[in-house]
């Protein structure tokens, strides 16, 4: 990651767009290299720029940000997605984090929230707005493990539970004792066997079974 984050905006509304560059530009630490109006121009761009971050709506025409985001993410590989949309549908969200995306943030958020946003996850983080966060929480807390849950081993449900927490690999492995690769294979034994793609999906699924502390 160059110290410059570089950003591709996706928008549909040209306000917005140029709003969003027009702000961004002016933070020294991010470069915006393009603007995209639909998911199919977004695919494009995305492949062709290979930014670090890419700010996707959800509702735009012709092509929605969740349908363009599984293609997104095949052809941009090392970009972050960070979804920012007026969606506070928690299937959108578990569509987003399922495919991929590694942000959530509505786009009633200040300005200075979407920066912080934008390089969290561009250093590797998971950001969801505290709205969608506290949903997750308010109705995954009733719900029953599932039987891929009870597959989990003991060892797999504490990473996943720490995970959850937003720790990193390495204070997961000083916490419990392990080497940092052998929480590595267990976070990829879990992965697999909870069908999730990444580790902002396991934070999301952590958060809705209630495992976390918060």
């Amino acid at each position: 990651m160059s110290e410059t984050t570089r950003v591709l905006v996706v928008d549909d509304h040209a306000i917005v767009r140029s709003g969003l560059s027009s702000i961004l530009a002016g933070e020294s630490a991010i470069k915006i290299v393009g603007e995209a109006t639909d998911g199919k121009e977004a695919i494009a761009k995305a492949a062709a720029l290979q930014p670090d971050v890419i700010l996707l709506d959800i509702l735009m025409p012709r092509c929605t940000g969740l349908e363009a985001l599984p293609l997104i993410r095949e052809k941009a590989p090392e970009a972050k997605v960070l979804m920012l949309t007026v969606s506070n549908e928690e299937k959108d969200l578990f569509t987003a984090l399922k495919y991929g995306a590694q942000g959530y943030v509505l786009k009633g958020a200040g300005i200075a929230e979407v920066v912080n946003a934008i390089k969290r996850i561009a250093a590797g983080e998971v950001i969801l707005s505290p709205q969608m966060a506290g949903s997750l929480v308010s109705e995954f807390r009733q719900r029953q493990n599932s039987k891929e849950e009870m597959d989990l081993s003991p060892r797999e449900l504490e990473v996943l539970k720490l995970v959850g927490e937003g720790l990193t690999n390495a204070e997961i492995a000083e916490k419990l004792f392990l080497g940092e690769s052998t929480v590595r294979t267990y976070l990829s034994r879990l992965l697999d066997k909870l069908h999730l793609r990444n580790r902002a999906a396991a934070v999301a699924y952590a958060t809705r079974r209630g495992m976390t502390s918060a």
